[in-house]
């Protein structure tokens, strides 16, 4: 194993590479052409909430050759993080150990090993309201509400469901947990400051979606008004999903299980038991029992079922 006494990197430095990392990984998408976005410059005063309809020279983030290009720029910036990440660990290293075991020991460093299967049964249990609620109106999977056709090809096989629930929580974890962490864990950062301070990049790194929300509703002060908002809602929501990613990233000592979070939380969404209860106001009182529950079982299993042995961040 790589000792960190060496004091190659300190906490500052941590925080310039984490800087790194977010600025190459947003960055990307705004170097080639073809991942930038544009707008007409036009004001349109629309009701607050409401987008304007797309003009045709345009191209929005939700448009496929953009999201074509964005997942190809983020891919390769995710490659270029992994390789600087791993500068340190071959620095502290030296020549102590050879090329095979510096090769498992960087690894290692990253995350790329498998923690067993209870982290991975977390998250879900804290989603167990919308679970239940799902299984209320049969819209689970192989429920009656449900078909493979109309369910999960369009969503998984479409390139926004591939940017959504494969690449966008692949990238952004490997990026912003596995090469993000592994800095503060050589700059012997402790894991309060880890877990608390890491997750701000991953919120940095949402913030300029609030340009394409500002154009998206007419470039108005209600569009300003909506772009700050849910800017601000987004950054706070990314930054304590980080802080859980953290915690999962460092207690298992492995990428996936927050990996495997990421996709199931944006395959869920947030949870909303008012709409739930909505769907099923006969079943009101099972759902905010379900809800209830949920958060007390994800508290209860969420140290026992992290605890992984072997893990390089948790001793």
């Amino acid at each position: 194993m790589v000792s960190t006494a060496s004091n190659l990197l300190t906490v500052s430095s941590a925080h310039a590479l984490a800087a790194v990392y977010t600025t190459l990984y947003v960055g990307s998408i705004y170097v080639s052409k073809a991942a930038r976005l544009s707008f007409s410059k036009a004001k349109v005063y629309l009701d607050f909430g409401h987008v304007r309809p797309k003009e045709k020279h345009e191209r929005w983030r939700d448009d496929p050759d953009v999201i074509r290009a964005r997942l190809v720029a983020v891919s390769i910036a995710t490659i270029m993080c992994c390789v600087i990440a791993a500068g340190p660990v071959r620095e502290i290293a030296g020549n102590e150990l050879d090329r095979f075991t510096l090769f498992r020991s960087t690894l290692s460093h990253l995350g790329i090993t498998f923690s067993g299967l209870l982290p991975f049964f977390v998250t879900p249990v804290l989603y167990l309201g919308p679970l239940y609620s799902r299984f209320l109106v049969g819209t689970l999977p192989f429920q009656r509400n449900w078909t493979y056709q109309e369910d999960f090809v369009p969503v998984f096989y479409s390139v926004t469901g591939i940017r959504n629930y494969v690449v966008a929580p692949i990238t952004e974890e490997v990026v912003f947990r596995a090469c993000v962490l592994s800095g503060y864990y050589l700059a012997n950062a402790s894991k309060a400051r880890m877990i608390l301070l890491s997750p701000l990049a991953f919120g940095a790194a949402h913030i300029h979606h609030g340009w394409e929300t500002y154009n998206r509703y007419g470039r108005s002060p209600a569009a300003l008004k909506r772009a700050a908002i849910g800017t601000a809602f987004q950054f706070a929501y990314t930054t304590i999903f980080g802080f859980y990613c953290s915690y999962l990233f460092l207690r298992t000592g492995s990428v996936f299980p927050p990996i495997a979070a990421h996709v199931f939380c944006n395959v869920m969404g947030v949870p909303q038991p008012g709409y739930d209860i909505g769907q099923r106001p006969d079943r009101k009182l099972a759902i905010v029992l379900a809800y209830l529950s949920g958060i007390f079982l994800f508290v209860y299993v969420l140290q026992r079922w992290t605890y992984t042995r072997d893990s390089l961040f948790w001793s």
